[in-house]
């Protein structure tokens, strides 16, 4: 087996490799940071390496195993962290240039469960500033590259850990989804990502009061959906610093996941009653693969389902959220924040009361209809995103096949779901013409993150996409 094969593999099977010592922990940490230090030069996807740390926790956790012993799930796995959560002694700077110098004195609570579980940490990945944009690029780090197409953007803002994650720079990647931050970056890098219900992961620390506008999950990015049923097995569950953080359902992901529901009602959207424009390639792709799940014994419709402007709710909560919680800081460091970043924050001050209230009734009308809608439904399917990824340097693009779009639309798909808390994932489905990657978004009833992960698993069982791989000249 050559070394990019082993990049490659997936986390589950290289676990079981690494705990009969087929393979050392430290054997493959050093190959995949070998294949960092190649490749991520080209793509920018890790801003901050963490390479002799990493070395420390893979020598333990191989003196571990010798010793008869065994760390958890994830024993001697390399992963990355996302740069929003902190990880104690290591910069976190949520890809501002505010908290550029910043070294947190606690562990994310995710990253103390990773830790645990025996996971070996390669450092941070690369995010767009606060999350603010779903695509990546920061004043602190620069842009990180689609690794399908240099020139395309690979989603955000997430998307240094799909990008690491496409790329064989990892085997796990911790991301964060607050408007489809995990999904459009998987699905513009050709990998699996889902964003578990709200809840489901419990979010701590978080500067300011990111967690108190309630969209903001942590989930894994992936090559393998069963690999993330191993990640969430090991980050679910309640901590008592997150007060919305669920109970846990005593449900084993993992071992479940290859269990198929015996009937399914499946109902798939191109537009959600709004999206008023979408890529043919989109549209032709998704409309292919939504029926494969028939092969199941599975129902497969048409849904009826009319989403009321959630784009203002977008708009109005992430507005006002920065500008409170950064109204201290601007006139500081106002010159240094990326400039469309500020504009949004800026539109935060021109909001009313009444502006909020009506967004959070809107956002009360978004959840019930998608409870309205699951009660005739298991699963709603909808492309991930309304185009392929698009060039690099444009903010966003103007038009879909030939209709001008408003800013928010191209993303529209996924964000609703940061309002409702519903679980979502996306899962590779086809390419474009121009061979990019195509997401399909599998959304399930709120709490049901398994029937998710055992869709997904399904659908990967009958269109793989793992053998295709991103080429390097």
């Amino acid at each position: 087996m050559n070394k990019e094969d082993i990049c490659y593999m997936s986390a589950g099977e290289m676990r079981d490799k690494i705990k009969t010592q087929e393979f050392t922990s430290q054997e493959i940490t050093e190959i995949i940071i070998e294949r960092i230090e190649k490749i991520n030069p080209i793509i920018n996807a890790y801003c901050t390496p963490t390479f002799d740390w990493s070395r420390e926790i893979a020598k333990k956790a191989d003196n571990i195993i010798k010793k008869g012993d065994y760390l958890g799930l994830l024993h001697g796995l390399p992963i990355s962290i996302k740069d929003e959560m902190p990880i104690k002694g290591i910069r976190t700077t949520f890809g501002s240039k505010i908290y550029e110098n910043y070294i947190p004195n606690e562990d994310d609570v995710c990253v103390e469960r990773l830790k645990n579980a025996g996971c070996v940490i390669l450092g941070k990945t690369n995010m767009s500033e606060f999350g603010y944009w779903p695509d990546t690029h920061n004043l602190v780090f620069g842009k990180t590259k689609n690794p399908w197409n240099l020139d395309k953007i690979p989603g955000g803002s997430s998307g240094g850990a799909a990008a690491a994650i496409a790329t064989g720079l990892g085997y796990l990647a911790l991301g964060a989804d607050g408007g489809t931050s995990i999904r459009t970056p998987s699905s513009y890098c050709g990998v699996y990502g889902i964003k578990p219900s709200f809840g489901r992961v419990p979010v701590h620390p978080t500067p300011g009061l990111l967690s108190e506008i309630m969209v903001d999950q942590y989930g894994p990015i992936v090559r393998y959906v069963k690999d993330a049923a191993l990640m969430l097995d090991v980050i679910k569950g309640p901590h008592n610093a997150d007060r919305y953080s669920l109970p846990d359902q005593n449900i084993n992901y993992h071992e479940e996941i290859e269990e198929k529901p015996n009937k399914l009602k499946i109902g798939y959207s191109l537009d959600l009653g709004f999206i008023k424009a979408i890529d043919p390639d989109v549209e032709n792709v998704f409309l292919d693969n939504a029926q494969k799940f028939e092969q199941f014994g599975w129902t497969v419709e048409k849904a009826k389902i009319k989403l009321r402007k959630p784009s203002y709710v977008l708009n109005i909560y992430f507005a006002s959220y920065w500008a409170y919680d950064l109204k201290s800081k601007l006139k500081e460091w106002r010159d240094k924040l990326d400039p469309e970043f500020l504009k949004g924050l800026e539109a935060g001050y021109t909001f009313s009361g009444q502006d909020i209230m009506q967004a959070m009734d809107l956002r009360k009308n978004l959840y019930e209809s998608c409870y309205q809608y699951f009660k005739n439904y298991d699963i709603l399917l909808t492309p991930t995103n309304a185009i392929p990824a698009f060039e690099s340097g444009i903010l966003y693009p103007e038009k879909i096949n030939e209709k001008a779009i408003p800013f928010t639309l191209w993303f529209a798909h996924g964000y609703p779901f940061n309002f409702t808390g519903h679980p979502a994932a996306s899962i590779p489905c086809g390419w474009s013409s121009e061979e990019l990657p195509i997401g399909m978004q599998i959304v399930g009833n709120r709490y049901d993150d398994l029937k998710v992960l055992q869709v997904s698993k399904a659908f990967e069982e009958i269109a793989p996409w793992q053998d295709k791989r991103p080429q390097f000249d």
